[in-house]
């Protein structure tokens, strides 16, 4: 990047930072979504408010998941960083470019470039650029936009180092990860010092809105993995199904109920204040191995799972939200659910009540991945899909850690699956009109 482009960047988050910060008392052009919101604000979710978006909204048809690495040096830095993101996020869940040049106060000196152009007969002509805005999504409605940013572990400390003087307040639930069996993640493609998850109605959407936002970021960090995902609209009222052609959620917590949010979701005052009204995103890659699966008979495939596949009720029952009856026999004495279905390991009633509410997403990355996993023991071409696993809790040692300790060790369906790349994320409490995302941790430090 020329010293011009650099300066222009910086230009930018400086701009969008004073920008915010005068929200409290000039009311600027962006402080407020109600200025931003156009005349139809159907699929319009909004940005502003005590919890940030793409939680407890109704599930949309896509994401598209992006982990970073901060290589700002400055804490400063880290706070024009997230001041910018949050004005830009506020303008793009609305359905708006990033920052149309002529109409607002971001048409400051992002990039304050002109084109000069001289003839013999004509006094020099100036040429304003117009917005940077990279125009692939101009056109498109909001499409229930919504925008979640996250904190890694390396925000706070990073090889040892506490880069931005964040160490003494790292949240004790954002914990490492434990090593699970059977886990292949690899670090490359895990972790991430910020993370920022986009759902929206199309796909087109959400890409373009981690992508702006990775390039306001230009020169502050670098993008460590992403992850798309899809999940069809299956009706009003039903639960999707995964790529193994079963439903997924059905026991999820009812997010329209703010006890349950407040019990399995949100943060309380057990968390520091700034997490308090956040959560836990808990984010998984994990490969099926769907030519394997394929390959077997619904029978086997609906004791594995612990569900009917066509009605998605637990065996034995015939409605999908039906109660678990894990005390049922079947004609030989056995149990009905297996001891080692996927839904009776992972079900609350074996895990002391621990619950998570589950946001996944479908992945299909292609071909290409070889395997020699299974008889006839032979190399081959395999699909790279599966599930993009994206869970939120209140904590993640009461939650997906206790869950998984025990689906990791004796669950059926682990000779089908692998959990390839992840990561753990603090999810900070929404910001008002004004704020920005994450703000009472940095006026703490």
């Amino acid at each position: 990047m020329n010293d011009t482009n650099d300066a222009t960047r910086r230009g930018f988050l400086g701009a969008a930072a004073g920008l915010l910060a005068a929200a409290g008392s000039a009311a600027p052009a962006l402080a407020k979504t109600e200025d931003l919101v156009p005349a139809a604000t159907a699929g319009i979710e909004p940005f502003w408010g005590m919890h940030q978006g793409g939680i407890a909204t109704p599930a949309q048809r896509h994401t598209y998941f992006a982990a970073f690495d901060l290589t700002a040096t400055s804490r400063d830095d880290v706070v024009k960083l997230l001041k910018a993101w949050t004005a830009a996020a506020a303008r793009l869940t609305q359905g708006h470019e990033i920052e149309p040049f002529e109409q607002t106060d971001l048409a400051y000196s992002y990039d304050t470039s002109t084109t000069t152009t001289t003839t013999s007969s004509a006094a020099p002509t100036e040429t304003k650029t117009e917005a940077p805005d990279s125009g692939e999504a101009s056109g498109l409605p909001a499409a229930r936009l919504t925008l979640t940013f996250g904190f890694g572990a390396g925000l706070f400390v990073k090889d040892g180092k506490d880069r931005y003087g964040l160490a003494q307040h790292r949240p004790e639930a954002l914990v490492d990860i434990p090593h699970f069996p059977g886990d292949q993640l690899v670090p490359a493609e895990s972790d991430g010092d910020l993370s920022i998850q986009a759902c929206a109605d199309d796909p087109q959407v959400a890409f373009h809105a981690v992508r702006q936002l990775a390039r306001l970021a230009e020169g502050s960090v670098q993008l460590r993995w992403v992850q798309s995902g899809f999940a069809p609209d299956f009706g009003p009222g039903k639960t999707g199904r995964n790529l193994m052609g079963f439903r997924d959620g059905t026991n999820n917590p009812k997010t329209s109920d703010p006890k349950d949010m407040d019990a399995v979701v949100w943060v309380g005052t057990e968390g520091p204040d700034w997490m308090q009204g956040g959560s836990y995103l808990v984010a998984r890659r994990i490969r099926i191995a769907l030519e394997h699966w394929d390959k077997m008979n619904t029978a086997f495939q609906e004791q594995t799972v612990g569900r009917h596949k066509g009605s998605g009720a637990p065996l034995g029952m015939k409605n999908e939200t039906d109660a678990f009856d894990f005390a049922a026999k079947d004609k030989d004495g056995n149990p009905l659910i297996p001891q080692n279905s996927h839904v009776r390991l992972a079900a609350a009633e074996t895990n002391g009540g621990a619950r998570i509410l589950r946001r996944a997403f479908s992945y299909n990355n292609g071909a290409g991945f070889t395997a020699e996993r299974w008889p006839p023991w032979r190399q081959g071409i395999e699909y790279d899909a599966g599930l993009f696993f994206l869970a939120y809790q209140r904590d993640p040692r009461t939650g997906f850690i206790k869950i998984f300790e025990n689906v990791a060790k004796f669950d059926m369906m682990n000779q089908f699956v692998t959990h390839v790349a992840g990561g753990l994320y603090a999810i900070p409490a929404g910001a008002a009109s004004g704020e920005y995302i994450g703000q009472k941790l940095f006026s703490r430090a």
